[in-house]
């Protein structure tokens, strides 16, 4: 299944910042070597190791932004110990894998639940794939249809709990409300109540449950029980 297009990522996700340190586990070295020599023409991204295994990359060096990692690797380890071994190290993830076929989703769906930030296809366009990186590399979450196909029906993923206050948030402004209405209606200011909805999209990103939409966070929220009414029909 295809992901989304490079137009479909929110603006900040394209736009050049700090240089970013990436590391990339990939056992095929072409695709590693390629991939690295087509991230160090950005002036935003630099690749700083690479290796076939997590513990490989990490004998190299622990001071990653993010670390792109394949599902399948010749140790033999799963993506959810992977993805946990790297986020001890305080080292986001981003799966970059092939395919939709075989065991692929429960691939997926085993690093979702550590909290992989998104999956890119590698027969996605590389504008897309940078984008993507770009975006992870900077502690965003990127979901896209090829990961929440995979994870959609999980029953294994975790819910979540919020605060009372983000509760209250998130079932106004799943239900259709904009942001300055929801602050008028809760006595808060707009700066708090984006934050907050920042804090809500984290953490269902946390729990391998993107929402890209305001649909995506009505669907993921009803599950919850944090949200009743009509579920809005547009963005």
């Amino acid at each position: 299944m295809a992901g989304v297009a490079v137009t479909d990522l929110p603006g900040e996700y394209a736009k050049p910042g700090k240089v970013r340190r990436i590391g990339f586990v990939e056992d095929h070295q072409a695709m590693a070597v390629g991939l690295a020599a087509i991230l160090s023409q950005q002036p935003d991204l630099t690749v700083v190791a690479l290796a076939p295994t997590v513990p490989e990359l990490l004998s190299q060096t622990t001071e990653m932004d993010l670390a792109i990692l394949d599902l399948r690797l010749p140790d033999g380890s799963s993506p959810r110990a992977n993805v946990e071994l790297l986020r001890r190290h305080g080292i986001d993830c981003l799966v970059y894998t092939t395919g939709t076929t075989g065991d692929w989703r429960d691939l997926v769906r085993s690093a979702a639940r550590a909290g992989v930030l998104g999956v890119a296809l590698k027969n996605e366009p590389i504008d897309l794939t940078i984008a993507m990186i770009r975006a992870a590399a900077s502690g965003r979450q990127v979901a896209t249809m090829a990961w929440a196909a995979a994870i959609d029906t999980d029953p294994a993923l975790p819910r979540i709990d919020l605060p009372p206050r983000q509760r209250q948030v998130l079932e106004l402004y799943a239900n259709g409300e904009t942001a300055g209405a929801v602050a008028r209606k809760l006595g808060l200011s707009d700066h708090t109540v984006n934050d907050y909805l920042a804090r809500i999209r984290r953490r269902y990103a946390e729990a391998g449950r993107p929402v890209r939409s305001r649909i995506d966070l009505y669907r993921e929220a009803a599950k919850d029980g944090f949200v009743k009414g009509d579920r809005p029909s547009s963005e």
